[in-house]
């Protein structure tokens, strides 16, 4: 195959290159911008190219055609077949404005947030029925994690207390040591027969 060579760079291309390969999140594009300044600045071919970035020759080839053909808008992913995104940004803003509060104040018979009971009062606000998973991952992208509900035995006996707490009270060692005793005795009494 004939080597594919890039012509020296203006200084607008390298500024937007350097950028792509100092500041973008995406690590295949930057990977990408870094084959192209390789390529353009230094001159080196495909073969070298692919062995400081780790890539294969072909691969390294195609992204410098694409360079050449589109420029650096070249070098990010083409779309991607598939189904578009269901959570719109109307969805997400009125998803995070009620998760911000308590359901008790919206009227809803409960007092804590689970995922299914947002995908579900959303689904009647906004008419999008989305799953729980994707209600979490919206959520985590917003820096919310809600919490597993704590259960709270409560009782509407009024010496609910005194009783809870008497059966968290320690049991004392001579209590202890008498029914131990109690047992022994009863044990040996019942060996004798």
């Amino acid at each position: 195959m004939r080597p594919i060579r890039v012509p020296p760079l203006t200084d607008a291309q390298r500024n937007e290159l350097e950028a792509l390969s100092r500041h973008t999140k995406d690590p295949r594009l930057r990977t990408r911008a870094q084959m192209v300044l390789l390529a353009a600045e230094q001159q080196r071919k495909a073969p070298e190219i692919a062995i400081i970035v780790r890539e294969s020759e072909v691969t390294v080839q195609r992204w410098l055609k694409r360079y050449l053909a589109e420029g650096a808008a070249g070098l990010k992913d083409a779309p991607r077949p598939g189904r578009a995104a269901t959570v719109t940004p109307r969805y997400r803003a009125e998803l995070l404005a009620t998760v911000r509060r308590r359901p008790r104040s919206l009227d809803l018979p409960y007092s804590l947030w689970t995922l299914q009971r947002l995908a579900d009062d959303l689904a009647e606000k906004t008419g999008l029925r989305v799953s729980d998973e994707t209600v979490r991952q919206e959520l985590k992208k917003a820096g919310i994690v809600l919490s597993r509900p704590q259960h709270k035995i409560s009782s509407p006996d009024p010496d609910y207390q005194v009783k809870k707490r008497r059966l968290k009270t320690p049991v004392t060692t001579s209590s202890r040591a008498m029914s131990s005793t109690m047992r022994t005795n009863s044990m040996s009494v019942g060996s004798r027969r």
